[in-house]
């Protein structure tokens, strides 16, 4: 069994934005998923940066959309 970080590192940057757009359908949830998995923002980064705009969000919200997310991803990631 790899770890997230094996998977991870198995693809290319270009890849991993490529199935964030084609499998995470949330919009909010993609940028969560793009910030703190490919650029390795924080949590409370990426919640700063997200309530300058529309939405407000804490951060164990952001937590756990990232969690939602990251699990839907690796699991077709695993499958291919």
């Amino acid at each position: 069994m790899c770890t997230r970080k094996q998977i991870l590192d198995s693809r290319p940057r270009s890849e991993w934005e490529r199935l964030i757009d084609e499998w995470i359908y949330d919009e909010l949830d993609r940028y969560i998923l793009k910030r703190h998995l490919l650029d390795k923002a924080t949590y409370n980064t990426i919640a700063e940066e997200i309530n300058e705009k529309t939405h407000r969000l804490e951060v164990l919200q952001i937590q756990r959309r990232f969690k939602k997310a990251a699990n839907r991803l690796f699991d077709y990631a695993v499958q291919k």
